[in-house]
């Protein structure tokens, strides 16, 4: 049967429907996708020698004769060891292997062979341990020795040799069969291999300056399309319309005078650039990077009077119900002399902050909540993903504001407004659809800013508010921890309260604790522990993600009331969670943890006058980890720290790889500064000659399903 890239691998000769089964789990149904699951790395297979120049402690090849095998249990250890005896005209060696006694019957005596792998001395005895085989009879090129041999992402049961022996004959059948969507005038201008040559270079390399450049132009593709998508979606939004508010100046004036402290000179700038952008009638899409506690909830306040001032609506979205309560409570707070209605709808409990009832907070039913959103009463309404439920209908909708959620496009917005009573003035027959404010505590490395959110304006708020102490963190060893529990006595004995985090919920049976160094904390035995033997004499609670919301709200509210000391939590708490009297942050096992994440729990604490701490208890000697952390201990830069972290652990820190259905290996090219902005300038100048892209359908069509594959939501 002819096979195509569209071909289903249910219709593939050699894969049966076990191994079927077993792709799905890697996401891997079509030909296309399984030739496009690349190799992690490579095995040097290719130094072949003969056996009496074998250099121990080496990875070596050898061509061969089978003299001799058989294979054997072991009783003792219950495993299965299979001997073999290669010789070549130079001498002879053994091979074993565990585990495999299917090889007794692979291998048969007098069989010519390949064997590569590592040359030990066991027992006075020069062998090789469990090498990679492969029978020789003709001039077949290798596959699995004597060359470059890749090495995939696996799952069980289908390894790597299995995804060689079943990629080399569909690579062989699709020659000439494969389209190349990069123009040919971008590949000889930037030294790129054609398509079916880099293909085959990345499974079964001639070299590893092949495979390289192989890589190199499936990071450059990738990249390109990603900027393509991008740089469209930006273009798109020009098209649109939106609402245009002048900057009511008075008004913010009024606002910030009211406040009782004064704007950092990063809040006045980012609030004019914003102020400015709604100002356009055409809709603003702007991520607002702040480090943590640098003030982005206010920042979005005086965006939001501004509008709300105009007669027009706005939606301040949340990802969780806990956050999205605490920006209602904040923001009535900011906005309680301004005469506004502000909503809470989430998925427990509706609230409305009445301005007739003296800014008393009062629960209503949702039906009635939803009445007054179509209505125009409400002017901010604040909530979870619930805001965007098909029953949810603003009258007059004009800003939507996302607190850690930035991919949100065109259509989702359209989603938003669908039957809203806002008409435009200019084109009837033409939709209006809201301005975007985004807002991010992760600052967002530049590669990925030119990139993966290059459709967004970005505004920084770099400068903390003043008056702020810097918060001392130390990195704990395990020696160190019964001092650091008396320092942690004393914090609470002067009213301060402690936050603890823990890698896991709880420990699964199966699971072992072997040794200090590979203990691995979980909430639940951690909150036992610190109760009951460290500080029996506070009051420890814990929170984590399989608790009920009404169980999480309840705990959340004790500690902002100081009824609870010491919080034992997982990563619950690492966005936005406001208690302002929490000096400590302990986090165990905190190698296990990224830059950005540790950045983010470290800014629970320090939201006040008090000095505040963070504890790093470490349970690797891992001197990367040591590294990382070193990091974190001697900066609070949060943007200094996010290129680290993506130095360190690549993209799939930021963003989701699944989320864009990029390749691990390509996705490590989205810190190459040099290689995003030349697939950026490539871009540009292809939409520049051609905006609707008639004069490559490929192209279209490959946008089509990357724009398919990514959630945007």
């Amino acid at each position: 049967m002819k096979i195509s890239l569209a071909s289903q691998i249910d219709n593939i000769t050699g894969i049966g429907p076990i191994s079927q089964k077993k792709l799905k789990r890697l996401r891997i149904k079509t030909v296309n996708q399984l030739i496009f699951h690349f190799p992690l790395r490579y095995e040097d297979f290719s130094n072949t020698l003969t056996i009496s120049k074998l250099k121990i402690n080496e990875v070596c090849t050898i061509s061969g004769k089978v003299l001799e095998i058989n294979s054997q249990r072991t009783w003792k250890r219950h495993l299965f060891i299979t001997y073999a005896i290669i010789e070549d005209k130079t001498g002879a060696v053994k091979a074993v292997w565990f585990n495999k006694p299917y090889l007794a019957k692979t291998l048969k005596k007098g069989d010519n062979v390949f064997i590569s792998g590592k040359v030990i001395i066991t027992k006075n005895e020069v062998c090789f341990q469990n090498p990679s085989y492969e029978k020789r009879d003709n001039d077949e090129d290798l596959t699995h020795t004597g060359r470059l041999v890749p090495i995939y992402p696996e799952t069980a049961g289908l390894n790597s040799r299995w995804f060689r022996y079943v990629l080399k004959p569909i690579l062989t059948e699709l020659k000439h069969k494969i389209p190349e969507t990069i123009p040919e005038s971008i590949l000889k201008e930037n030294n790129l291999l054609a398509i079916e040559d880099a293909l085959w270079q990345i499974h079964f390399p001639d070299s590893l300056e092949l495979a390289k450049e192989a890589q190199k132009r499936f990071s450059f593709e990738e990249l390109f399309f990603i900027e393509l998508f991008v740089i469209r979606e930006r273009a798109k939004l020009a098209k649109e319309k939106a609402p245009a508010f002048e900057m009511r100046v008075d008004l913010i004036k009024r606002f910030v005078n009211l406040l009782p402290f004064k704007l950092t000179d990063a809040q006045r700038k980012t609030s004019y650039q914003i102020l400015k952008d709604l100002e356009k009638p055409r809709p603003m899409n702007r991520l607002l990077e702040g480090d943590v506690g640098s003030g982005k909830t206010l920042v979005a306040a005086i965006a939001a009077l501004n509008i709300a001032k105009q007669g027009y609506q706005i939606a301040f979205m949340a990802p969780t119900e806990i956050l999205a309560k605490q920006h209602f409570a904040g923001v009535s707070k900011l906005l309680e002399n301004f005469n506004l209605n502000v909503g809470l709808l989430t998925g427990k409990q509706d609230q409305f902050l009445s301005k007739k009832l003296k800014n008393q907070v009062i629960e209503i039913s949702r039906k009635k909540l939803l009445e007054k959103t179509l209505s125009g009463d409400i002017n901010i309404l604040i909530g979870t993903h619930a805001l965007i439920q098909e029953k949810v209908k603003f009258g007059k909708l004009a800003l939507v504001i996302l607190d850690e959620q930035h991919r949100f496009g065109v259509e989702q917005r359209a989603k938003l407004i669908k039957n809203h009573h806002l008409k435009s003035n200019i084109q009837p027959a033409k939709r209006i659809i809201p301005h975007l404010l985004s807002m991010t505590a992760t600052p967002i490395p530049r590669t990925l800013a030119l990139t993966i959110y290059g459709d967004l304006d970005l505004s920084l708020l770099d400068e903390l508010p003043k008056g702020r102490k810097k918060i001392i963190t130390k990195i704990i060893t395990p020696e160190q921890r019964k001092e650091t529990y008396g320092f942690i006595k004393k914090e609470v004995k002067k009213g301060r309260q402690v936050f603890v985090i823990c890698p896991k919920i709880e420990h699964k049976e199966k699971e072992e604790k072997s040794s200090v160094w590979s203990e691995v904390k979980a909430v639940k035995e951690e909150h036992k522990k610190l109760s009951e033997e460290i500080f029996p004499d506070f009051n420890v609670s814990m929170i984590h993600g399989k608790m009920k919301t009404i169980e999480k709200e309840k705990i959340m509210k004790d500690m902002k009331n100081k009824k609870i000391d010491i919080l034992v939590s997982t990563s619950v708490i690492e966005v936005g969670i406001d208690i302002s009297n929490a000096t400590v942050m302990m986090i165990e096992g905190a190698e296990r943890f990224g830059l950005a994440q540790l950045h983010q729990f470290r800014g629970r604490v320090g939201r006040a006058k008090y000095q505040s701490y963070c504890f790093l208890f470490t349970t690797s000697p891992d001197q990367l980890n040591r590294k990382r952390l070193k990091a974190i201990a001697e900066s609070e830069d949060g943007f200094k720290l996010a290129e680290k972290d993506l130095e360190i652990r690549g993209p799939g820190s930021f963003i989701g790889t699944r989320q864009w259905g990029i390749p691990d290996l390509m996705m490590n090219s989205l810190t190459d500064i040099k290689l995003v902005e030349r697939t950026r300038e490539a871009a540009k100048n292809i939409l520049l000659e051609d905006p609707n892209l008639k004069k490559y359908p490929l192209i279209e069509k490959r946008l089509e399903k990357f724009r398919a594959n990514i959630h945007l939501e």
